[in-house]
């Protein structure tokens, strides 16, 4: 029975101030499909970093005077380095070949290139990357070496911008929330003040605090749990519509995004909903009705 009854009282609640209710859904949507969406940004920014540092090499290039005893004498030192864990000898003319490939779209920039003008060298994959300083530190005075690239350092500046928009993606769902958080902590307080007599009647009748604050609680939670299925169709329409569909072309570049990691959005951002939402109704009902 009491369950019967707080579950209708909640169903009125929600009905009574529809607009409000429908405000705070709203905004709690867009503030769970910015979270989720920065969960997905942190997922996808940890598989980039996994899967181009695997792949991570470093590029000692040549200088145009080298000596075949000196181009020898560094071969036999990269393979057998224990530092080392895969060594490619590019000559000018791959170089070159390499060069046309990657700029095949810009044959005015492909013709103002020589293959002399392409110094040769090394590329060298190591055991851990993290030991590229130690590859420099060991090889920089090395004659015949013109330059050492680790391209790890290049990667970085690419990393640090796509953290730096992981931490704007975070900040904005944050802002959203605390948006959220004030619409619920206001519609608790006006479905509270409209039901005042009724929490009056039940306060002299002896009901617990919990049976008061029950209906108003699920109020909120219930809002949540809606606002966190709004945004996870928002984030599975993205992974749709932008991820799988105008995006597509850009895996070389882009790790996919799966649709477990998007499911798994789903779980987080109704329990954030939920938690948040009825952690509010109860901090406001307690300042506000003093039961």
């Amino acid at each position: 029975m009491r369950v019967k009854y707080v579950l209708s009282e909640v169903l009125v609640g929600l009905w009574r101030n529809v607009t409000m209710t429908i405000a705070m859904i709203i905004t709690m949507a867009v503030s769970l499909t910015m979270l989720g969406a920065s969960g997905l940004l942190f997922i996808q920014v940890d598989n980039m970093k996994t899967r181009y540092y695997q792949d991570v090499q470093v590029a000692i290039f040549l200088s145009k005077e080298v000596t075949d005893a000196q181009r020898t004498s560094l071969d036999a030192a990269l393979k057998s380095d224990p530092l080392v864990s895969k060594v490619i000898y590019e000559s000018k003319d791959d170089a070159y070949k390499n060069f046309k490939e990657m700029w095949r779209d810009a044959p005015d920039l492909v013709n103002a290139i020589k293959p002399d003008t392409l110094p040769e060298s090394y590329r060298v994959k190591l055991k851990n990357p993290e030991e590229y300083q130690q590859i420099k530190d060991k090889y920089k005075n090395t004659e015949g070496i013109d330059e050492i690239v680790d391209q790890r350092q290049l990667l970085e500046k690419i990393f640090n911008i796509l953290g730096a928009v992981q931490r704007m993606a975070l900040i904005a769902a944050s802002v959203m929330a605390i948006a959220a958080l004030l619409l619920v902590a206001n519609t608790i307080q006006v479905a509270a003040y409209s039901k005042r007599r009724e929490v009056a009647v039940m306060k002299l009748v002896g009901a617990s605090n919990w049976f008061i604050q029950a209906p108003f609680v699920l109020e909120a939670v219930v809002a949540g749990l809606i606002g966190s299925i709004l945004g996870f169709g928002a984030l599975a329409l993205g992974k749709i519509f932008l991820l799988d569909g105008s995006l597509r072309d850009l895996t070389d570049l882009l790790t996919p995004i799966s649709w477990s990691s998007v499911l798994l959005m789903f779980p987080f951002m109704a329990g954030v909903g939920a938690l948040v939402s009825a952690i509010t109704a109860w901090v406001t009902l307690r300042f506000y009705l003093r039961v």
